[in-house]
Parts: structure tokens; C-alpha cells; sequence
């Protein structure tokens, strides 16, 4: 499949290019179904409408989740507080950071941001899903957890994970800007 290349997009209209949609349609379980119900109900009275926060809160409700859990980057600290609060008035909320544990790099032979420091606390992204494990959360967030760790953190979470800010250092969290940007797509064909 190379859909972003496609100039068609008849898929958009029914057209199935493919030879497993009728299997796919009996993967799908009645809490995917569900799932599905809830997002299309969002996206076709909320469409230009709401921004993700206020989707996020309103897939939440729409799927009766009472426990949400925020796995977040230490240097996202301000933001996890706020997004947090502002789940607090209608879910329970927990949260844990990247660095829980204090885990040192040293113990994974892991690269050090400064080798001039006697400990240097590694992210632990399976903690994070452990421990949210144990707070037993019907769905949990992932606020700028650093490429990898985000992975490692879906794979091991019991809840669904939904994305609410990926990491990007360079463009304040906001990694399709290095689309938009002439001056990233000239450095990134120099990779």
C-alpha cells in the first residue's frame, strides 16, 4: 500500500482497493465498534469545533471511562498539571512521570545527556504503565513521552492509549511543522 501517493482517494467514496474488507469487518469487536460510534458521533457534531482536549473529555464520557491515567514527560511537568486539572472535573485522574523509579542510566548502559553527573535518572515508560496498571485506568494519555518510550509504554499499558502531545524539542511539541517548514523539508532531504 502507498495511500499517500494515491491522488484517487476513491476509498473516500466506498471504493475498497484492497481484498480484506470483508475480513476486517468481522475482526472488529463490539468494544471497537463501540470505539468507532463514539468517535463518529465527535467528529460529526464537533467537526472545526472542538479542540482535542475537549475530544479527548467527550471520547471519554462517550465511552463511560471514569479512570483516566496521564503518562507524561518530567520536562512537560506545567503542562501535565494543567491537563490533569482540567480532567480532574470529570474523571479521576493519575499520573506518572517518565523518571519514576530513579532508575540510573548506568544501569542499561544508556547514553548520558551529561556525563559530568554522578546519576542520571533514565525515562521508564514500563513503570509508567504499571503503575497506571495498578490505578486500573479505563484509558491512558501519553503527553510528550520521547520517541520509543512512547512505544514501549503503549505496549506494556492495559488501557487504550491515545496520543494528546508528542515530543519535539526543536518545534515546541509540534512535529508538522517540520512539514510546513521549507527550511525542515531542505535539512531533511539531507538525512
Amino acid at each position: 500500500m502507498k495511500c499517500a501517493n494515491c491522488r484517487d482517494r476513491a476509498c473516500y467514496t466506498g471504493k475498497d482497493c484492497t481484498d480484506i474488507a470483508e475480513h476486517i469487518m468481522e475482526v472488529y469487536s463490539d468494544e471497537d465498534i463501540r470505539s468507532l460510534r463514539v468517535s463518529a458521533r465527535i467528529e460529526s457534531r464537533y467537526y472545526m469545533k472542538k479542540t482535542r482536549i475537549e475530544e479527548l473529555i467527550a471520547y471519554a464520557k462517550g465511552m463511560n471511562y471514569t479512570r483516566l491515567g496521564v503518562a507524561f514527560c518530567i520536562g512537560l511537568q506545567e503542562e501535565a498539571e494543567t491537563l490533569c486539572g482540567v480532567l480532574s472535573r470529570h474523571f479521576s485522574v493519575f499520573s506518572v512521570c517518565c523518571k519514576v523509579c530513579g532508575i540510573d542510566k548506568s544501569r542499561f548502559d544508556l547514553e548520558r545527556l551529561r556525563d559530568n553527573e554522578e546519576v542520571e535518572a533514565m525515562c521508564n515508560p514500563i513503570a509508567q504503565a504499571e503503575l497506571l496498571n495498578r490505578d486500573r485506568t479505563d484509558l491512558n494519555i501519553i503527553l510528550g513521552l520521547c520517541i520509543g518510550h512512547d512505544i514501549i509504554f503503549t505496549k506494556y499499558s492495559n488501557a487504550p492509549v491515545t496520543t494528546f502531545a508528542v515530543k519535539d524539542r526543536v518545534l515546541a511539541h509540534n512535529p508538522l511543522g517540520a512539514l510546513y517548514s521549507a527550511y525542515h523539508l531542505r535539512r531533511l532531504q539531507h538525512l
